[in-house]
């Protein structure tokens, strides 16, 4: 994973990546790179402040060593702007036009309630527009993974916990690969409501489309569709109501 502001430098108190002992200087622990003797490298970094180079350099990376994913936190969404160029030319249409798979994942911020101009939303809209998905496209008995191979990326607004971690581990699982672009908005890092059980990512449980409030629809009148920030928004507004 890199980013202009990883754990590693400890600029945020959620990026807990790296932490740096307080009385030894230039002594460092890295937990997740501790979690079993037999886990896989786990390497953190931070990047130069050039959005553009970073993003060219993971592109170009992915190809030598599919297997090892690449995640891009993108800090805040208009760092997008810069490296504009590599998302058109080669993340949104790599597979058709340069016959080159990527398993990029790249976290960038949505909404507007950060600061400033350059610290904003990532803008959805953008991406949604470069997606090849065909809306009178009806998908009856293909599986999942050919639906995703017919895409030419996959973009995201996780509501879960659980869902962020069933899509990451299907990242590493598909027998291809495909970009990921998640939109996480850095008020739920800490919403009370925003929160799953183990149970959710044990074994039989997978990524989930769509996630249903509940399973008893004996007085339903209205289905609204809705993720991320926006149903917890919701939610909050219900209770409200009483």
């Amino acid at each position: 994973v890199s980013t202009q502001s990883t754990g590693e430098r400890g600029t945020f108190s959620h990026r807990h990546h790296v932490l740096h002992d307080q009385d030894v200087d230039g002594k460092v622990y890295n937990p997740l790179q501790n979690l079993s003797s037999s886990q896989q490298k786990y390497s953190v970094s931070n990047s130069s402040l050039s959005e553009f180079g970073v993003l060219g350099f993971r592109v170009g990376f992915q190809p030598a060593q599919p297997q090892l994913p690449g995640l891009l936190e993108a800090q805040f969404g208009d760092f997008f702007n810069t490296a504009q160029p590599i998302v058109d030319q080669f993340i949104s249409s790599g597979q058709d036009k340069w016959y080159r798979q990527s398993g990029l994942v790249s976290c960038s911020r949505t909404g507007l309630r950060v600061w400033g101009p350059e610290h904003s939303s990532a803008r959805m809209e953008r991406f949604l527009q470069m997606c090849n998905d065909d809306e009178d496209c009806v998908y009856e008995g293909v599986s999942a993974c050919q639906q995703l191979w017919d895409c030419n990326w996959q973009i995201m607004n996780v509501t879960t916990p659980a869902n962020m971690f069933h899509a990451l581990r299907r990242q590493m699982y598909l027998n291809f690969r495909k970009p990921l672009i998640v939109f996480t908005p850095k008020s739920l890092l800490r919403h009370p409501l925003a929160r799953s059980s183990f149970s959710e990512m044990a074994s039989g449980t997978a990524f989930r489309t769509v996630i249903p409030e509940s399973n008893d629809v004996t007085n339903v009148k209205k289905v609204l569709l809705c993720s991320g920030k926006v149903y917890y928004d919701l939610v909050e507004e219900r209770e409200k109501r009483g």
